[in-house]
C-alpha cells in the first residue's frame, strides 16, 4: 500500500529507495503496536470533529467509526499488521480505512498531520501507563508498609560507611521505602497535567486552514485542554518525555537500592533474610549456590530508565523550533523506561511479599557496639555533657555489655525511630495520595 507521503515518483532507484526505507524507519513500525488502540481512539474522536465542520457526513462518520472498530479488534487479537514498507501505525490504519471504506477512508487525514497524530496517541499512551504506574506504586508501598508492621520490633544492624553503627529495625528498614515511594508519587501529579494536554489538531506545527474544534476534541479525549500554541506540540515531544522520566527516576531508584540491599541481606555473610525459592535461579556449575538473581536484575534495570533519559535529552537538545525526523527517535526511549518501571514494580512487589526475616540471625548480628551511643546518651541523662561522656564511652568500648535489641528498640519511641517507624503516618500519606 501507498506511503502517505508517496508522490508516485516512478523514478526512484528502488534499492537505494528500500535502503533508505530501512534507515529512516527503522523499528518504528514495531514500537507503534504500542499506541495502535490510542491512535485509533484518537482517530474516532477526529473523524467527530471532521463530521461537526462538515468534511464528513452521518454516514462517512459511521463507516469510519466502524472500520476503525474492527482495527481494534484485530489487534486485540494480535492481527493487526503494521509492514516496514508501511513506515509507522499511522500509515498501517489509513490503508486499511481506504481497503474497507474506499473514497471515505482517504478524508480521515483531513487537518492533521503525523505529527500531532503521533503525539496525541502518545499522550494517550502515556497517560495510562501512568495510571498503571501510580496504582502499582501505590500497591508497592503497602506491600512495604504491611512488612514493616509485621516485623516493626525484629532487630537488625543499622549501617553507615557500610559498617556496623546503630541499632535498627526490619520494620525502620521497609517503611523507608514505602515513604520514598509515597515521596517519589508526590512529584507526579504535575507532570501528569502537562501529558494530560490534547495535542491534536496542531498539524506539523503550524496548524490547519480548517476550524478544528480542538476544544471539542480535547474533551472527548478526556484532556485537560487543548495544547494553545500548535509550535509548542512539537516543542514538547521528546522534551516533555524527557521530563516524564525524569520524574519517575526516584520511584526507580528506590527499587534499584530496595533490590542492592536485598542482594547484600540475603549473602552468606549476613544471611538476614530469606527469599521464596521460586523467585531465585541456581548454578550451571555450583549445585549450592541460591542466587537471588531477581533482586540483581531489579536492581540493574534502574539503568535502563537513566539510559533512557539520556536518549531523550541529547536527541533533543540541539534541535530548532519545528518538527524534526529526529524526534522519532524519541518513541522507543520513553516506551521502553515505562515498560522497564512497571516491571520494576511488579518485580518489587514480589519479593517485598515474599522474604521472610531470619530472625536469630538477626538478633546475633546486634552486638554490642551499636549501642555505643546509647551508652553515651545514658551518661547525659545521668548529668553529664554529651562531649565528656563520648569520649568516656570511646575510651572503654571493651567495657560495653551485651544488650537486648528488642527491649532496645521498644524504648526508642520517637517518630522515625527504630521502635516507632511511623508506619500509621506514612499510610495516611499514601492515603492521601489515594485521595488527590
Amino acid at each position: 500500500m501507498a506511503k502517505l507521503w508517496d508522490k508516485k515518483d516512478d523514478h526512484r532507484d528502488p534499492e537505494l529507495a528500500k535502503k533508505a526505507e530501512e534507515f529512516t524507519v527503522g523499528n518504528d513500525y514495531e514500537l507503534d503496536q504500542y499506541l495502535i488502540p490510542h491512535d485509533v481512539r484518537a482517530s474516532k474522536v477526529h473523524a467527530r470533529g471532521l463530521k461537526r465542520i462538515g468534511i464528513l457526513s452521518e454516514d462517512e462518520l459511521g463507516e469510519l467509526v466502524q472500520a476503525l472498530d474492527q482495527i481494534n479488534e484485530l489487534w486485540e487479537d494480535d492481527k493487526f499488521e503494521i509492514k516496514r514498507e508501511d513506515e509507522d501505525g499511522h500509515t498501517a490504519i489509513e490503508n486499511y480505512l481506504i481497503g474497507e471504506v474506499g473514497e471515505t477512508g482517504k478524508k480521515i487525514h483531513t487537518g492533521r498531520s503525523r505529527n500531532d497524530q503521533v503525539l496525541t496517541a502518545l499522550r494517550l499512551y502515556e497517560r495510562d501507563q501512568l495510571e498503571l504506574i501510580w496504582n502499582r506504586a501505590m500497591k508497592v508501598a503497602r506491600g512495604f508498609l504491611d512488612f514493616a508492621e509485621t516485623h516493626e520490633y525484629s532487630p537488625m544492624p543499622g549501617y553507615t560507611h557500610t559498617q556496623r553503627a546503630m541499632l535498627s529495625s526490619v520494620g525502620l528498614w521497609a517503611s523507608s521505602f514505602a515513604e520514598r515511594i509515597a515521596m517519589s508519587l508526590e512529584y507526579l501529579p504535575g507532570i501528569y497535567r502537562n501529558v494530560n494536554r490534547c495535542p491534536l489538531g496542531t498539524a506539523a506545527g503550524y496548524g490547519v486552514s480548517f476550524e478544528l474544534p480542538r476544544e471539542f476534541i480535547s474533551d472527548e479525549l478526556g484532556f485537560d485542554g487543548p495544547i494553545i500554541s500548535s509550535m509548542t506540540a512539537q516543542h514538547t515531544r521528546g522534551r516533555l518525555e524527557a521530563e516524564l522520566l525524569s520524574g519517575l527516576l526516584p520511584l526507580s531508584e528506590s527499587l534499584s537500592q530496595f533490590a542492592g540491599d536485598l542482594v547484600w541481606y540475603t549473602s552468606r555473610e549476613f544471611d538476614f533474610f530469606e527469599v521464596a525459592a521460586e523467585l531465585c535461579t541456581g548454578s550451571s556449575i555450583m549445585p549450592q549456590k541460591k542466587n537471588v538473581d531477581t533482586a540483581e536484575i531489579l536492581r540493574a534495570r534502574h539503568a535502563e530508565l537513566e539510559g533512557a533519559l539520556s536518549q531523550l535529552k541529547n536527541v533533543t537538545r540541539n534541535l530548532t523550533s519545528g518538527y524534526h525526523r529526529d524526534l522519532q527517535l524519541t518513541k522507543e526511549p520513553v516506551i521502553k523506561g515505562l515498560n522497564a518501571l512497571k516491571d520494576m514494580l511488579e518485580m518489587g512487589h514480589l519479593l517485598i511479599r515474599n522474604i521472610s526475616p531470619k530472625e536469630g540471625n538477626l538478633r546475633a548480628a546486634c552486638t554490642p557496639e551499636l549501642f555505643a551511643a546509647d551508652a553515651v546518651n545514658e551518661k547525659v541523662k545521668q548529668g553529664k555533657s554529651f562531649r565528656d561522656a563520648y569520649r568516656e564511652v570511646a575510651g572503654n568500648l571493651d567495657e560495653l555489655k551485651a544488650v537486648d535489641p528488642v527491649e532496645n528498640l521498644r524504648s526508642k519511641t520517637h517518630l522515625g525511630a527504630p521502635g516507632n517507624p511511623g508506619c500509621k503516618q506514612i499510610r495516611d500519606r499514601l492515603q492521601q495520595l489515594e485521595l488527590s
